[in-house]
């Protein structure tokens, strides 16, 4: 039975997170492992010599007065992922979702999830997190790392769900993108959708026959498939006004590519892409 990780933190995005990881399950087949991690915290002693300013007494008290606030703060933090891991719960079974395991664990989302993904098939997590500002549309810290470590196809959530009914790929005839095509093609997460494939390109290119490659692998997959490709022009905007003219619910693209959409991911293009879109992006490397 695939597996699919759905990664919270207890944030304004964690039902959107909720609920688009039980479309993704109900459409694999899949189980859902819920994961919060606590960042660790540990305890800082006091080195600096404060006894000649404030007494040998005094400083004994103040360090262990510090060492009891720690401990105070780590037990609001695991009582704060028990209630976040029993709110994940609870939402999966409203959803009527039974296949579902929630945990809290220490450590960071980006230097685990190498070891995490092992197991799973699809990674989810939200575009923002707790400390994200919103007023400048800052993304989660933990989202572009992670993007750059996993090997798993990778569906980032937006701010709310909406029914997924179309979903625009953006080709460049890369080998991240080809897996996206692949993927669609074999795998039952985007299947009986309709799909828009968008590339920026001469008609006389490599990469009109790609896409007319790629259109045919879609087709024989059973998919209704636009397949267009734009001279020119700047792609994210490209990308963006396709999105909204055609009230696309879902942006497939590749993490690394050999074009201009190249600098969509992982860069400071990327994070605007993410961004500024208001529909979730599935991303494969």
């Amino acid at each position: 039975m695939p597996t699919l990780l759905s990664c919270t933190d207890g944030s304004l995005y964690a039902p959107s997170i909720y609920d688009h990881s039980a479309w993704a399950a109900r459409r694999m087949g899949a189980s859902v492992r819920v994961l919060h991690l606590l960042d660790p915290h540990p305890i800082t002693p006091v080195t600096a010599d404060f006894s000649g300013a404030i007494g040998l007494d005094a400083q004994a008290a103040l360090t262990a007065e510090l060492v009891a606030l720690e401990a105070a703060k780590n037990r609001v933090a695991q009582a704060r992922a028990q209630a976040i891991v029993a709110d994940a719960r609870a939402h999966f079974a409203r959803a009527g979702l039974t296949a579902v395991t929630a945990e809290a664990l220490h450590g960071t989302l980006a230097e685990s999830i190498g070891e995490l993904e092992a197991t799973a098939d699809l990674v989810v997590l939200g575009k923002r997190g707790e400390h994200a500002d919103f007023a400048k549309g800052h993304l989660g810290s933990n989202l572009e790392r992670v993007v750059r470590t996993c090997r798993r196809p990778v569906l980032v959530a937006s701010r709310a769900f909406q029914p997924i009914e179309r979903f625009l790929l953006a080709y460049d005839g890369s080998p991240s993108a080809k897996k996206a095509v692949a993927y669609a093609a074999t795998h039952p997460l985007l299947r009986g959708l309709d799909c828009h494939l968008l590339a920026v390109g001469a008609a006389n290119s490599t990469l009109a026959a790609d896409l007319a490659g790629a259109r045919d692998q879609l087709f024989a997959a059973g998919y209704v498939v636009q397949a267009d490709l734009v001279a020119g022009g700047n792609v994210e905007d490209l990308i963006a006004a396709a999105v909204k003219k055609e009230k696309t619910n879902l942006l497939v693209m590749g993490a690394y590519g050999h074009s201009r959409i190249r600098h969509l991911i992982l860069g400071s293009t990327t994070t605007t892409m993410i961004r500024t879109v208001p529909i979730p992006v599935l991303l494969f490397r």
